[in-house]
């Protein structure tokens, strides 16, 4: 989508196939960095929900889906697993905000930047914006659990909408150096 909105505001030919230019483009390396930096916090989240939930229920399994649900919803250490791994869960959630929400439209903008520089800069735009980048996150938040609710159908509407508004905001939030044509 960010490929498709950088080609549109440059008046290039915005047809879906070159949505899958990606893969050519110099910063595919970069690209890829973010991603594992992302996928690492991802699987560090996993651990720490593991070890939430074997904290407070330790090593037993519930027998069905229905006792899970009995257990989590109804019962008072439920009640904690609920509100400790919301607000951690709620933590990662920031970080992963923080890092990437410019980094990756701005690696395909700026296709010499690499990496390290994207997510500089993405912690930057945040830490400079804190106000209306969290009222993005929730608006980004809401938008895919929207999406999500009618069998994930919603989130072929959605994901298009907020990628291209992503790619708007980072055009927005990053200053660009004089006479880049930016």
């Amino acid at each position: 989508m960010y490929e498709l909105s950088r080609r549109r505001e440059r008046g290039l030919d915005i047809s879906r196939g070159h949505a899958f230019d990606v893969p050519r483009f110099a910063s595919i390396r970069a690209i890829a960095t973010v991603s594992a930096v992302l996928m690492a916090i991802y699987f560090g989240w996993l651990v720490a929900a593991i070890a939430i939930y074997e904290q407070i229920f330790g090593n037993t399994v519930p027998i069905s889906i229905a006792e899970l649900v009995r257990q989590i919803f109804i019962t008072p250490p439920g009640v904690t697993l609920i509100i400790v791994g919301c607000g951690v869960g709620l933590l990662f959630a920031v970080v992963v905000f923080t890092l990437s929400v410019v980094s990756f439209p701005l690696l395909l903008d700026r296709r010499e930047v690499g990496a390290m520089t994207a997510i500089q800069t993405s912690i930057r735009v945040v830490l400079a914006n804190p106000k209306t980048m969290a009222l993005w996150g929730l608006i980004v938040a809401g938008a895919l659990l929207l999406g999500s609710l009618p069998f994930f159908v919603g989130l072929a509407f959605v994901m298009p909408v907020l990628g291209h508004s992503t790619w708007q905001l980072h055009r927005k939030v990053v200053e660009w150096p004089p006479n880049s044509g930016h």
